[in-house]
């Protein structure tokens, strides 16, 4: 079984979340927030930092959290991720999209209260974390767990445990 450490950086600013547009290897796209998997060597927030900066051309200074934690597990697909996001306190530079896997095909601020329609073809384990943080902010870090089942993306079935 495949194991992956991923990071996701919940950027505000003034236009609302910061999303980015991804092309997954079968031709689908998706929004999610920034980040990506950790490199070996580097900790989650040097990755988180690197991933942002790469994906956005954003230098994020400060993190706090995680303000959410992901479990996924995959068994009919061979892998289990674990994601940890964590809150943007400062950044700066402007949005670029500059990311040199050339997964990241655009990027936005999106509203937070209108930002479901980007987040519908996400993966569950997604935009539900992402969608409760926005509606909700709470204090402290809340663990989110699944099970995916299926042999294929078109009939995965997610369910939260």
């Amino acid at each position: 079984m495949r194991e992956w450490l991923v990071a996701g950086g919940v950027v505000e600013g003034p236009d609302g979340v910061l999303l980015v547009q991804n092309r997954r290897r079968d031709g689908d796209v998706d929004w999610t927030p920034p980040g990506g998997v950790i490199d070996p060597g580097e900790t989650l927030l040097e990755g988180l930092t690197r991933e942002v900066a790469e994906e956005t051309g954003l230098v994020v200074d400060r993190w706090t959290g995680p303000v959410y934690e992901v479990v996924a597990e995959a068994p009919g697909l061979g892998w289990r991720m674990r994601v940890e996001a964590y809150l943007a306190g400062t950044f700066t530079g402007e949005l670029v999209l500059a990311d040199p896997d050339g997964i990241v095909v655009d990027a936005c601020f999106a509203p937070a209260g209108g930002c479901d329609h980007l987040l519908a073809g996400a993966p569950r384990w997604v935009r539900e974390p992402l969608g409760d943080w926005l509606s909700h902010r709470w204090e402290g870090t809340r663990a989110y767990v699944y099970r995916v089942d299926g042999n294929d993306r078109p009939s995965l079935v997610v369910t939260r445990l």
